[in-house]
C-alpha cells in the first residue's frame, strides 16, 4: 500500500513539474535563445588521393566554381511549315496523297506536305535544350551533333546570363560532336586533360543545362571505360565512352565531365535510361577524342579519321573457346575489308590486336578510340596476339576509300545542311541510264535528307524542282537560292523507273 501511495506522488510531481514548465515557458517565450553556428567546428573528413598518390581533401566546391563559367547553355531552334496530312497536293493530281497510292508504289514517291510551306499555314517551330563546353577563349564552344542538327538557330546563353547567337564550324556524326562558336573575347575556358590517364573509380563531376535547369553540378565516380551502348547510327560510328554515376539527364547533352582539378575528361552525350530519365548511368566522350575531332574541323573543315579496315569482335570467354584463341582480352579480327591497310602490313583474319603504340587495347571500342585519334597516312606500332605468339605490325593508316590522301571539304555550306557527301555522276554511268547527268548521294549523314526523306545512298539526283542538273556546281547554285519546299526528281542505278522525295529547306 506505502508503495503505491509513493508511486502517485511521484506521479503528481512529475505532473505538476511538466504543467509549471510548460507555464514559464509560454511566460518566457520571448527569451528564448536560439544558437545561430557560423562555421562548421568539425575538420574535413573525407580526403582523397591526387596524382602524386597524397591525402587531399575531398572539396568540390571550389571547381565547380571554376567549371560552370565556361560551361554554357544551347537553345537550338527548328522551324518548319505546319500542315496536315490532308492539305493540298502541291504537284497536282498525278500524284494523288492516298494510302492506296502508297500502298501500291511503296516509299518510291514520297510527299510531305508538313515540309512544303502553304499559305496562310503559321511554321512549327521546335526548340531543343543542351550544353556546351567554352575550350577556347575566342569563343569557340564544343557540344554534341544532336544538340544542334538540323537547326535554323542557335543561341547561346553564358553563366553570367549573356546570350549570342552561334554559328557552326562543323560537325562529326561518327562521334556525336559538333564546334560552335560565337562573337566574343576574353572567356573563361576549360583545358582537355589526357583521358587515357583518368581512372575507373576516380571521382568526377557533370555540369550542364538538365531539364532546362542551368548551371547544375552532379558529383560521381568514373564507373568504366571503352563502353560501346550502340547509340550513334552512323556507319563509321566510333563509340568508346567513359561511364559515370553522375547524374546525367535531358539538356545535359554536350556538357562537362570534368576531374577534381577542373580539367575536361569527357563531354556527356547520353544516359543509359528504360524512362528518359537519369537511372544510375550517364556516358561521355573521351576528351582524347574530343581534341582530335576539334583540331580536325578547325585545320580541314572535316574529320580526318584513318581506318584499319578490319571487321573486329571484343575477345571473351565465349569467343576464346569458339575460336581456339590464346588470350581472353583484344578486339579479334574476324576478316579484312578491301584495300585494308591492316592486311597489307601483314595483319590477317585471326589474330587478336592487344595494344595500339604500346597502350592495352582490352576490346574493340578501345581499339576504335585508338585508332580515331589518328589521321589517314599515319603510321600506327599495331600488337598482335597470332596463336599464342606476339607479334608487331607498322600500319599506314587508310581513309575511307582505301587510300591515305586527307579529306579535303570542298562542299557548299548549304550542302552540308543536307547532310551528304554528293559527286558528279560519271559520264559512263550517265550514258548506261540514259540521262544527260546527275549528281549522285555517294554517303547520307544526320542532314535534312536523311530526316525527311527515305533517300537510299546512291539515288542520282536528276532536277531539282523541274530544273535540271548535270553535276554538283549545279545543284548548290539552285539550292542556295531555295527557300520553303524543295523537290528532288532522280533514278536508281539499280531500280528501275524514277523517285521523288520532297523536304523542306
Amino acid at each position: 500500500m506505502k508503495k503505491i501511495l509513493i508511486f502517485s506522488g511521484l506521479i503528481s510531481l512529475a505532473v505538476t513539474g511538466t504543467a509549471l514548465g510548460i507555464y514559464n515557458f509560454i511566460q518566457n517565450k520571448a527569451s528564448i535563445k536560439i544558437e545561430h553556428i557560423n562555421s562548421t567546428p568539425a575538420a574535413k573528413a573525407v580526403y582523397t588521393l591526387n596524382g602524386k598518390g597524397e591525402m587531399v581533401p575531398l572539396d568540390f566546391t571550389q571547381v565547380a566554381a571554376k567549371v560552370m563559367d565556361a560551361v554554357v547553355h544551347i537553345k537550338s531552334t527548328h522551324v518548319r511549315s505546319a500542315a496536315n496530312r490532308t492539305a493540298p497536293n502541291p504537284f497536282g493530281d498525278m500524284f494523288p496523297n492516298d494510302d492506296l497510292f502508297n500502298d501500291f508504289f511503296g516509299k518510291r514517291y514520297q510527299f510531305r506536305p508538313e515540309e512544303i510551306p502553304q499559305q496562310g499555314r503559321k511554321p512549327e517551330v521546335q526548340v531543343g535544350q543542351g550544353s556546351g563546353v567554352i575550350i577556347n577563349q575566342d569563343g569557340y564552344i564544343i557540344t554534341n551533333n544532336h544538340v544542334i542538327a538540323d537547326a535554323d538557330d542557335l543561341e547561346v546563353t553564358l553563366h553570367d546570363n549573356r546570350t549570342y547567337k552561334a554559328t557552326v564550324i562543323g560537325t562529326d556524326p561518327s562521334t556525336d560532336l559538333a564546334l560552335i562558336q560565337i562573337k566574343e573575347k576574353g572567356l573563361p575556358s576549360l583545358p582537355f586533360v589526357n583521358s587515357d590517364e583518368v581512372k575507373v573509380g576516380e571521382w568526377v563531376m557533370a555540369v550542364g543545362n538538365p531539364f532546362n535547369l542551368t548551371s547544375t553540378v552532379t558529383a560521381g565516380i568514373v564507373s568504366a571505360k571503352g563502353r560501346n551502348i550502340n547509340i550513334l547510327k552512323e556507319q563509321f560510328a566510333v563509340e568508346s565512352f567513359i561511364q559515370t554515376d553522375a547524374a546525367i539527364n535531358p539538356g545535359n547533352s554536350g556538357g562537362a565531365l570534368v576531374n577534381l582539378q577542373g580539367g575536361l575528361i569527357g563531354i556527356n552525350t547520353a544516359i543509359a535510361s528504360p524512362t528518359g530519365a537519369y537511372s544510375g548511368y550517364g556516358f561521355a566522350v573521351p576528351s582524347n577524342i574530343v581534341s582530335k575531332v576539334v583540331e580536325d574541323l578547325l585545320r580541314f573543315g572535316t574529320v580526318q579519321r584513318g581506318v584499319l579496315g578490319v571487321m573486329i569482335r571484343t575477345v571473351d570467354g565465349n569467343l576464346k573457346k569458339e575460336k581456339n584463341l590464346e588470350t581472353t582480352a583484344g578486339a579479334y579480327v574476324d576478316s579484312l575489308m578491301e584495300k585494308s591497310a591492316a592486311g597489307v602490313a601483314g595483319i590477317k583474319p585471326g589474330d587478336v590486336i592487344v595494344a595500339v603504340n604500346e597502350q592495352k587495347v582490352q576490346s574493340s571500342p578501345e581499339l576504335q578510340e585508338a585508332i580515331a585519334r589518328h589521321r589517314p597516312g599515319d603510321v600506327v606500332n599495331i600488337k598482335v596476339n597470332r596463336k599464342g605468339q606476339e607479334k608487331e605490325f607498322k600500319v599506314t593508316l587508310n581513309n575511307r576509300k582505301g587510300n591515305t590522301a586527307l579529306v579535303k571539304n570542298d562542299q557548299p555550306e548549304v550542302m552540308d545542311v543536307l547532310g551528304a557527301d554528293f559527286e558528279t555522276l560519271d559520264s559512263k554511268i550517265a550514258k548506261k541510264l540514259d540521262i544527260s547527268g546527275g549528281v549522285k548521294v555517294k554517303a547520307l549523314n544526320a542532314g535534312k535528307l536523311r530526316k525527311s526523306t527515305d533517300m537510299r545512298e546512291g539515288f542520282i539526283i536528276t532536277k531539282v524542282d523541274g530544273q535540271t542538273v548535270t553535276n554538283v556546281d549545279d545543284l548548290a547554285k539552285i539550292l542556295s537560292k531555295k527557300k520553303g519546299g524543295v523537290m528532288l526528281e532522280g533514278v536508281y542505278e539499280d531500280l528501275p523507273g524514277e523517285y521523288y522525295y520532297a523536304f523542306g529547306m
